[in-house]
């Protein structure tokens, strides 16, 4: 008996540690899924960085009590599932939400995402929010159109005066330098001749 409420212990630690160390923790329920599809679904996990772990229900709920998971304490009802996620808080609810498109035996229950308790229609909301790498580049991206569209102006200015007859800058700029060159031969000339 003590052996079994050691073990437990240990457990329930263990399980607070790893919510302790998430972003976020999104609750599903995995009835129905076959050992196939179960196995697919952890894959998809481990790729992305997310943790899945199916622990008794009574345990999470002693492992989240008086901490910013204890929400999810009414979604721990029948089996329960839950994935961590460590990098992007976003990244598990995409994945469930993407794996039960094809696979309606998946719920997704509900979920805390940095600090915020979502049922499972906000959950799925923010399974839409593009993944960090996404906001990024798409960052990226909003920096380097306005510099692109600045060259192509210069380069289109360029071109029109080229067409119209003028010289090109970097043409103009060659000329300038010689005027500079001969005044500074004449400039040594000179006193030669006087002498």
């Amino acid at each position: 008996m003590s052996q079994n409420f050691e073990n437990k212990k240990v457990k329930v630690e263990e399980i607070r540690e790893k919510f302790s160390n998430a972003k976020s923790a999104i609750l599903v329920d995995y009835r129905g899924l076959t050992v196939s599809e179960a196995t697919d679904l952890r894959t998809k996990f481990r790729e992305a960085g997310v943790e899945y772990k199916v622990y008794k229900n009574n345990l999470m709920k002693l492992a989240i009590k008086d901490s910013s998971f204890e929400g999810l304490t009414a979604d721990l009802a029948g089996p329960s599932a839950v994935a961590f996620g460590y990098e992007d808080p976003v990244t598990p609810a995409k994945i469930v939400k993407d794996f039960a498109k094809d696979h309606e035996n998946l719920e997704l229950k509900a979920g805390v995402v940095e600090g915020e308790y979502y049922d499972n229609a906000k959950i799925i909301e923010i399974a839409d929010i593009p993944s960090r790498e996404v906001l990024l580049s798409r960052l990226v991206g909003s920096f380097q159109a306005p510099i692109s569209n600045f060259a192509y102006l210069v380069k289109n200015i360029v071109d029109k005066r080229v067409e119209e007859g003028e010289e090109a800058p970097v043409e103009e700029a060659a000329p300038a330098e010689a005027p500079a060159e001969e005044n500074v031969e004449q400039a040594e000339a000179a006193p030669a001749e006087e002498a």
